[in-house]
């Protein structure tokens, strides 16, 4: 009965305490689809994506019930660093849901102007505030209304004392009239956060930098990996501390229950998953992170060092040397990566698996029927029909006095040979180790996939090339060779696709290069480099976020310059967040249903390839 009343009494003042509107509140997961689009559209780097703030203590003056609801001392502001632009996991700061609505859009907008992201907090925001309404006039009014909204719950300025009426007075007047302020003096306490700008001080990484040899934390499941938190929080690396005691008790003495900040004692870890793990780390300011070279047994999935060489596929080419993109520095780093050319080792001859024999002579009918659908050629000197256009050029010609030697007047309805040529290559990284549903794994379905994409292919007698790819820091670039363009798809192309298993990483950038390379020595019309992928660019080493981002989108530059055409295919649903970047608009599909994946394959690349 006592927990009962306790609990009722805490939520009862906590509900009187709190300032926000919980009745209007909206969640940033409601505006995820139109956030990076919008962000984009105003001029925002088109390399950043956006993601969940966490809530920070401010240190701000907070009412008396707030302080004894324990609420109040921290919130969530919005930020960007190199990599992504950060948004309040949710707004209710205003008591009408369109006003919460507007405050999301125009955090975004206020993001895309940050012109001057290294000068003080309140010039900075100024400073934005001023670029962002001088490029959209449209926006003026609306922030107008967020700034009366705003200031009418903010502090009144009367009932604090000189120096934090000073602070309020001059946020008051750079929020009405931006740019009016040039210096601000805090009080002896922080002022109230200012929801309509950027975080003053966003949660920075301290301490040690990781090593570059520290193995990563094993994959989570599909289950975790769905769920995850994904608010970006303030941390440090520290050194694990060292047992000097090793009769210290398991357990702790107390029976007082709290989070604490990290202090440095040597405590027994267990394997047992925290199921308050989320919620500490909300409550904590800084997390500290050490490494003590160990991994709990039960979340050990599968081993990421490299097998024996006896082990291993066979090595065809060893030292292929690549560039690579450094989009801080802006030059293309000569001989960065080391690519390896790969042959599957226990691959032997099969025929087509049983389970996809009707799909596949289905899909081999269909693609038979575009290569014998003729081509109708226009301005022929002989044909089984007249060319109406040709010949109305051809009179029109000869009543002006213009000579033609040998017109071409019909139409002539011919068979030819699509002059065309497709690389598909395959990202086989560790994710794709992954279940899709109860029955089948990512690698399994792309398996499937290449299955049916070679036999369409082979059916319309289009030249294509299948290679896979996986990579273990810069100098270990693995390239498999699973079809080339000169070699006949049968059953040793289908015992080297059915020994497709998950690799390691995803060095992107050097892959496409070097499929770039075989691809660009093909002389045809038209050149396809199609990327089947299941998620980001990433490695072990500074390959990933924004690092690997820009140099993928670099290789793919680098490709389109060539006369190539680079389409994406994944199966990965943020991928609105980063390929519209990469690839362009139209240069990508999402596959939602990944089980989907084989039938839509080739029917995606009829679509790609129906005009030539």
């Amino acid at each position: 009965m006592e927990e009962f009343v306790g609990d009722l009494w805490d939520k009862l003042i906590t509900r009187t305490a709190y300032r926000g509107f919980p009745n209007a509140r909206i969640e940033l997961k409601e505006i995820e689809r139109i956030a990076p689009i919008f962000f984009r559209a105003l001029g925002g780097d088109a390399g950043l994506t956006v993601r969940t703030s966490t809530a920070t203590s401010h240190g701000a003056r907070r009412k008396w019930l707030e302080r004894v609801a324990g609420i109040g001392e921290k919130q969530e502001l919005a930020w960007t660093d190199e990599s992504s632009v950060y948004l309040p996991t949710s707004i209710d700061v205003f008591p009408q849901r369109a006003q919460n609505r507007e405050l999301y859009l125009w955090l975004l907008a206020l993001a895309a102007h940050d012109v001057a992201p290294a000068a003080a907090w309140i010039v900075r925001n100024q400073q934005a505030t001023r670029t962002t309404l001088d490029a959209l006039p449209g926006l003026v009014t609306r922030y107008r209304n967020l700034v009366a909204a705003a200031l009418a719950l903010r502090p009144d300025p009367a009932k604090l004392n000189g120096t934090e009426r000073a602070a309020e007075m001059a946020i008051r007047a750079a929020l009405t009239d931006p740019g009016s302020v040039e210096c601000f003096e805090p009080g002896k306490l922080p002022p109230a956060p200012v929801a309509l700008w950027l975080h003053p001080q966003p949660p920075v990484a301290t301490g040690k930098q990781r090593p570059a040899n520290d193995k990563p934390p094993p994959p989570l499941n599909a289950q975790s990996a769905a769920t995850r938190d994904a608010r970006k929080r303030r941390a440090e690396r520290v050194d694990m501390p060292q047992a000097t005691n090793p009769f210290m008790l398991l357990f702790r003495a107390e029976s007082l229950f709290s989070w604490a900040e990290f202090i440095k004692v040597d405590r027994p870890l267990d394997e047992d998953e925290n199921e308050h793990a989320e919620k500490a780390a909300n409550d904590l300011d800084i997390l500290s992170i050490a490494d003590d070279d160990q991994t709990a047994a039960s979340r050990v999935r599968f081993d990421l060092d490299l097998p024996a060489e006896a082990d291993d596929d066979l090595l065809l080419a060893d030292g292929i040397l690549l560039p690579e993109w450094h989009y801080r520095k802006q030059v293309l780093q000569p001989a960065h990566c080391r690519l390896q050319m790969m042959l599957a080792r226990d691959a032997v001859p099969c025929a087509l698996p049983q389970a996809l024999r009707a799909p596949a002579r289905r899909l081999r009918q269909q693609f038979q029927a575009l290569t014998t659908q003729p081509a109708r050629l226009r301005a022929q000197t002989a044909g089984s029909d007249l060319d109406i256009d040709a010949c109305v050029r051809f009179a029109t010609d000869k009543m002006n006095g213009v000579r033609t030697s040998e017109p071409g007047l019909y139409i002539d309805n011919r068979k030819q040979q699509r002059d065309l040529s497709c690389l598909l290559l395959a990202d086989l990284s560790l994710s794709t180790d992954a279940w899709v549903n109860n029955t089948a794994r990512v690698i399994e379905v792309i398996r499937d996939s290449l299955l049916l994409f070679g036999e369409a292919l082979a059916a319309t007698g289009d030249r294509f090339a299948l290679y896979g790819f996986s990579s273990v820091r810069r100098d270990n670039v693995r390239f498999h060779l699973l079809k080339g363009f000169d070699e006949r798809y049968d059953d040793q192309i289908r015992g080297r696709l059915a020994a497709l298993k998950p690799g390691f990483y995803t060095r992107m950038g050097a892959a496409i290069r070097h499929a770039t390379a075989i691809l660009s020595t093909r002389n045809t019309a038209r050149r396809l480099l199609l990327i089947l992928t299941d998620g980001k660019p990433n490695d072990l080493d500074k390959y990933e976020g924004r690092y690997g981002i820009e140099d993928t989108r670099m290789a793919i530059l680098e490709a389109r310059r060539l006369g190539l055409t680079p389409f994406c295919v994944t199966i990965d649903e943020k991928a609105g967040d980063y390929l519209p970047h990469l690839f362009g608009a139209t240069g990508y599909v999402v596959v939602h249903d990944a089980a989907m994946l084989p039938r839509m394959l080739p029917s995606l690349y009829a679509k790609l390839t129906e005009n030539i």
